[in-house]
């Protein structure tokens, strides 16, 4: 099964967690991350492209910086990453310098990728550095980002990677063997599973959450990196970054960690970057005629089957939609404002260019521009 998953694998994104990366005192373990890049030099010496998703910058310049666990306020965070990210750098520059592989600092916030030409760009300039064999060290610009732009994790930030790099598997290290059953910090009856078919809601709560002080994603975070990338019709393999030649072991089929398979409903990559990447600025709430049209015939939203708009937003943007029950079933990108949605909720598309002057299309969101959720 692995085997046969992995052959056609030509580029990977490895996802290194700040839990790997970083020793019992929160600094930047050098044995490691020399260990870790020979592995990184194999499989570049085999041909196989490699983007890394790297955490540990905040980690490193606490410990530079002489900063406590218990200094989280925004400044101290990004004060610390930028102290932290130039270490980090230095770090895998001098562990792949002796293979002579050169790397290549790649900062990103969600604004970064939510917009689909500066999405398109980042997909450009990667596939730029891989032609000239160097290694993308990727990482979000904590230094300036706040909790409205955040990816949120660097595991989802892993799985966005994932899919504007065009990459055939995500690998994601931590400092666990896989998914277990259970949480085996707790429980001693957990066990490894060493293959998930599908991510469902009892994967999801099974995943639990994070314990660690220098990480900001548990179990429950890389099972939704997984889920994402499935979606875009790519495996994700969860592994021991402790472990000694763990990747090599992984990239070879051998019984590794968990492998978690490619969805069977893949969708294409811009509705994936309409799905998971763009984040939505209101709500549309449809009426059980339009629910039922959008999810079972594939149909487009008409201003017919508008009830009420929630929130402010502009042409163009994403937007969740929701059956009276609040509960949201697809999203898209809205062909009309919050505003102009309001004006035309309940009425007909003929009726759309004496309500509002103009006209921009007979639809509210377009079925080419959605995605059911």
């Amino acid at each position: 099964m692995r085997k046969n998953v992995l052959k056609t694998v030509k580029r990977v994104v490895i996802k290194i967690g700040s839990r790997v990366l970083t020793d019992g005192g929160g600094a930047l373990d050098m044995a490691v991350i020399g260990r870790i890049c020979d592995e990184i030099a194999l499989l570049r010496s085999r041909g196989l492209q490699v983007i890394v998703v790297s955490s540990g910058a905040i980690a490193a310049g606490r410990s530079e910086l002489g900063l406590s666990d218990k200094s989280r306020t925004i400044p101290h965070k990004q004060a610390a990453a930028a102290v932290g990210q130039t270490r980090l750098m230095q770090a895998y520059e001098t562990s792949l310098a002796p293979h002579k592989l050169k790397t290549a600092q790649v900062l990103l916030t969600s604004e970064d990728l939510g917009s689909r030409q500066r999405f398109l760009n980042a997909r450009a300039t990667l596939d730029a550095l891989l032609g000239f064999g160097i290694i993308p060290i990727i990482n979000e610009n904590d230094t300036v980002v706040v909790d409205e732009i955040k990816f949120g994790d660097n595991d989802n930030l892993s799985a966005l990677v994932t899919n504007v790099a065009e990459a055939h598997l995500l690998l994601i290290l931590t400092d666990i063997e896989g998914f277990y059953s259970a949480d085996p910090n707790t429980d001693p009856e957990a066990v490894l599973i060493p293959l998930i078919s599908g991510v469902t809601r009892e994967v999801e709560r099974a995943a639990g959450g994070s314990g660690s002080k220098v990480g900001t994603g548990g179990m429950a975070t890389k099972v939704a990196a997984a889920k994402k990338a499935g979606k875009n019709g790519v495996a994700t393999i969860i592994v021991s970054g402790k472990r000694p030649g763990v990747i090599a072991a992984a990239l070879n089929g051998d019984e590794v960690g968990t492998l978690f398979l490619p969805s069977n409903t893949g969708i294409n990559r811009r509705k994936h970057w309409i799905a998971y990447t763009l984040k939505p600025s209101g709500r549309i709430i449809v009426d059980d005629g339009a629910r039922n049209a959008l999810l079972k015939k594939g149909k487009s939203l008409l201003p017919s089957g508008l009830v009420r708009v929630e929130g402010r937003f502009e042409r163009g943007a994403c937007i969740r939609l929701c059956g009276l029950d609040g509960v949201e079933f697809a999203r898209g990108l809205s062909d009309y404002s919050s505003g102009e949605a309001e004006r035309l909720a309940g009425r007909k598309s003929l009726e759309i260019e004496a309500i509002l002057g103009y006209y921009y299309g007979d639809v509210i969101v377009h079925r080419d521009n959605m995605v059911l959720i």
